[in-house]
């Protein structure tokens, strides 16, 4: 696989501009199952469809040609990888990988399942978490059999590694009250690459794996509706490609991956307004929905589709976390040192999408940055309350109290840990817009089909559809709101996505 063939390369708030424009698209909500007897013949027949070249879809792919199925994964967009592509690549695991083992990272499978299903909150099934993390060495020996490749680095530096580093927490594994919940452990592997390449180098190594191993890869054909016998057994599907019409028969089964619905302004208005008025939809320009609403088409349940990552990235530089959060009351609401999307979170569902970061000299950003925009400076926390019009005395009142334990290294609210905690004194005082539709806010959507820890789609019976699995961000699997850690998301995607290519293979055969 070429280089060129897999989509990747973003910068920060040009993304602002750039996805603005695709933002406006949407799509219909899909159209209702065909019944079988509608379609005379099959174009193309293949024994496992995969649709979207995600890392959900590649692994997937990869699985059931392993498991002797004959497989065709199509890609609705020019270039294959999908939003993973566009991620730092980074898998959530831990449990003892060979990474940990070999940087003499101590962690457990305990403590790796209650911090993803306590950190949280609202966390997916628990049958879903302890068997991700049971399975976590196995899936990051898998990743490594495949052709992945990291580097033996720690970095115990706050965000995704710039280096070559391929350890590091990637979430709020020590932060109140994470760190309280489970023995705290760095679990974000990410591909030895500097700069935010990990994505686009995970999935070079997934797509060539696939093509190696006899997987028919086809650009530019986009799934459409599917095709369904009198038995509710998913028997094909209609797609496009190039702007003609064809049916693709299925013997086995067939794997929706075609991300989510980020891109689609009609859905997320609906289901995730939060999501809505985030500055930055953050994914593929594939991430339409189409595969959760076909699957809802054919009488699939849909769970959590509210949720998502909304995110604010307020550190790197580190310094800037001495700063504190303040809403539009003037009042802290949460530990500054929290992983990106639980303050994205908190922010964005729990804050009426409005925030602002409060600094002295010492933890102002040290260089220019357009991310979070200084909208109040002065020389007194009274003139930054009074610019920004918050209720007389408010800010004063929240300023003095962290001071005044912070100069005693405490934080009796939030236990916010050294060396963050420090009291803010030294003018300028500036405050920094952190409002989900001025700053730099990307968001992502986690809602999609309800399934089966082997990616089997399920009605709201809780009854199989014969045939049709979904991975990845079609599926409502393990991430949710709050986003505690990156890798999670990629890490489902390839744990999962492996699960129900595997599940899709073991169909039995169709007759023709």
């Amino acid at each position: 696989m070429s280089d060129h063939q897999v989509a990747g390369g973003f910068s920060r708030r040009s993304l602002l501009a750039a996805l603005g424009t695709t933002a406006a698209a949407t799509v219909a909500a899909g159209a209702a199952a065909l019944p079988r007897s509608a379609v005379k013949t099959w174009d193309v027949r293949t024994d496992v469809l995969v649709a979207g070249s995600g890392a959900a879809g590649v692994s997937a792919a990869i699985e059931a040609r392993q498991a002797g199925a004959e497989v065709l994964l199509i890609e609705s967009l020019a270039r294959f990888g999908g939003s993973s592509a566009m991620s730092g690549g980074v898998i959530y695991a831990g449990g003892g990988t060979a990474l940990q083992r070999a940087l003499n990272v101590e962690d457990s499978v305990e403590d790796m399942y209650h911090f993803i299903a306590e950190a949280g909150g609202r966390h997916p099934a628990p049958d879903k978490v302890q068997l991700y993390c049971e399975e976590s060495v196995a899936h990051f020996d898998w990743l490594l059999d495949q052709g992945v490749r990291y580097s033996t680095k720690l970095t115990s530096a706050k965000g995704l590694p710039m280096g070559d580093e391929s350890l590091y927490f990637s979430g709020t594994e020590q932060a109140w009250p994470a760190r309280e919940l489970a023995r705290p452990a760095p679990r974000g592997h990410v591909p030895g690459v500097k700069g935010m390449n990990g994505g686009r180098r995970l999935m070079q190594v997934l797509l060539r794996r696939a093509e190696s191993l006899g997987v028919n890869l086809r650009a530019g054909v986009a799934a459409q509706q599917l095709v369904v016998e009198s038995d509710g057994r998913i028997a094909g599907v209609l797609v496009d490609s190039g702007g003609e019409r064809q049916a693709i028969g299925i013997n086995r089964g067939m794997v929706l991956a075609c991300g989510g619905f980020i891109h689609n302004r009609t859905m997320l208005e609906q289901y995730a307004p939060q999501l809505h008025a985030c500055s930055v939809p953050w994914g593929n320009a594939g991430d339409l929905g189409a595969g959760i609403n076909m699957g809802i088409a054919a009488g699939a349940a849909a769970l959590r589709m509210h949720q998502g990552f909304a995110i604010a990235p307020i550190y790197p530089p580190e310094n800037t976390i001495s700063g504190i959060l303040v809403n539009a009351s003037g009042q802290r609401f949460i530990s500054e040192e929290s992983y990106h999307g639980v303050l994205g979170d908190a922010i964005a569902y729990h804050q009426q999408g409005r925030a602002w970061l409060i600094t002295d000299r010492r933890s102002a950003y040290p260089f220019h940055q357009d991310n979070f925009l200084p909208v109040a400076r002065g020389n007194s926390i009274g003139d930054v309350a009074e610019q920004l019009s918050f209720p007389r005395g408010a800010l004063q009142h929240t300023v003095a109290y962290y001071n005044r334990h912070a100069a005693n290294g405490d934080d009796p609210m939030f236990h916010k840990s050294n060396p963050y905690l420090r009291p803010l004194q030294g003018p300028p005082y500036t405050a920094w817009d952190l409002s989900v539709t001025e700053a730099f806010f990307p968001a992502h959507t986690f809602g999609g089909l309800h399934t089966t820890s082997s990616g089997q789609v399920l009605n709201s019976f809780g009854d199989n559809i014969p045939g049709l699995f979904a991975a990845g961000r079609t599926a409502a699997g393990l991430p949710t709101a709050p986003y505690i850690a990156s890798g999670l998301s990629v890490g489902d995607c390839t744990f999962f996505g492996r699960r129900a290519g595997r599940a899709a293979a073991s169909v039995a055969g169709a007759e023709a």
